[in-house]
């Protein structure tokens, strides 16, 4: 098929190379504007610019698609873009922007996302980490035909995934991701035929966009739901936890959470190569991969050797 690809992150990438390699035709990528990144905050392509121009593929980056928003003129000249590429479908991918109706009605079969849920729980931004923070069993990706709800459309395909009992954000983000992309080439191999399936009224949720404020590790909290967070939020925002004798928050990268223990809350109750086990609200709170500010990522019995109680 001739297809116009929306994205932005790496989840996107994917994707876009497992159609690019299915053999679709794709002439025209849109994605976010380059940001600043890294620490000379230098302006960087998003990975599906750079994925697209490594195919030769034109890349368009307006700021918004809505005629009477901000932008008008980058959302028009979008417009006639896409109607001189005239798709066939546009396949959509963690792209950042609303889709105006008239992005929806412009290809002949409409537009088509890669959600990575299995909808209707988990609409919106962050479905990866709040799937791993709820302690789900399981997720998976959904492709839907887009309306103009927020990823409520008629669902055409799922693919479902076990999450890991200690599986961060990171691994079933490239979990998700490689089977997104095999869901949309077998969804385009099937499209006209495919029966769309309306999304069920019940289980609806929503998946809040990450905040940075929710780094910082309540340690009231029961020990299970802290150790799910660290998972979740890893890599970004990150987890962070205050320790004695640090003027600066550590971030954790691995936690596990276990019975028992009594204290006050956020107090260590002990520190050894084995981990740093902090009392919580509701069991312990075991440490076993930190962060000091401005250091490198160290396991417990490393990170343990160079800190001092006070």
């Amino acid at each position: 098929m001739r297809l116009v690809f929306a994205g932005t992150p790496d989840f996107a990438r994917i994707a876009l190379q497992a159609l690019l390699v299915a053999g679709h035709e794709v002439p025209l990528v849109l994605t976010q504007p380059d940001r600043p990144a890294g620490r000379g905050l230098k302006l960087t392509p998003s990975p599906v610019k750079q994925a697209a121009l490594d195919a030769g593929i034109e890349v368009a980056q307006p700021r918004s698609l809505r005629l009477d928003g901000k932008y008008p003129d980058e959302a028009q000249a979008a417009r006639e873009l896409l109607e001189r590429v005239a798709p066939d479908v546009m396949v959509v991918a963690a792209y950042g922007l609303i889709l105006p109706q008239w992005t929806l009605q412009l290809p002949r079969l409409g537009c088509l996302n890669i959600h990575a849920s299995l909808l209707p729980r988990w609409r919106g931004a962050a479905p990866i980490q709040r799937a791993i923070e709820a302690g789900d069993a399981q997720t998976g990706v959904t492709i839907m035909q887009m309306d103009e709800g927020l990823d409520t459309g008629d669902m055409l395909l799922e693919r479902v995934v076990p999450i890991g009992e200690q599986q961060t954000a990171a691994e079933l983000h490239d979990v998700l991701a490689d089977e997104g992309g095999k869901a949309i080439v077998e969804t385009l191999a099937t499209l006209p035929g495919l029966a769309p399936k309306r999304q069920p009224q019940e289980g609806v949720t929503y998946a809040a966009k990450l905040d940075k404020a929710e780094a910082a590790l309540d340690c009231k909290q029961p020990a299970e739901l802290l150790a799910r967070r660290v998972r979740a939020f890893n890599p970004v925002p990150g987890a962070t936890l205050r320790l004695p004798g640090l003027a600066d928050p550590v971030k954790v990268w691995r936690a596990q959470a276990l019975p028992g223990g009594a204290g006050e809350p956020g107090s260590v109750l002990g520190a050894a190569e084995s981990g740093i086990d902090i009392a919580t609200g509701e069991g312990v709170l075991r440490l076993l991969e930190l962060q000091k500010a401005g250091g490198k990522r160290q396991p417990v019995d490393v990170f343990v050797r160079g800190w001092q109680t006070v």
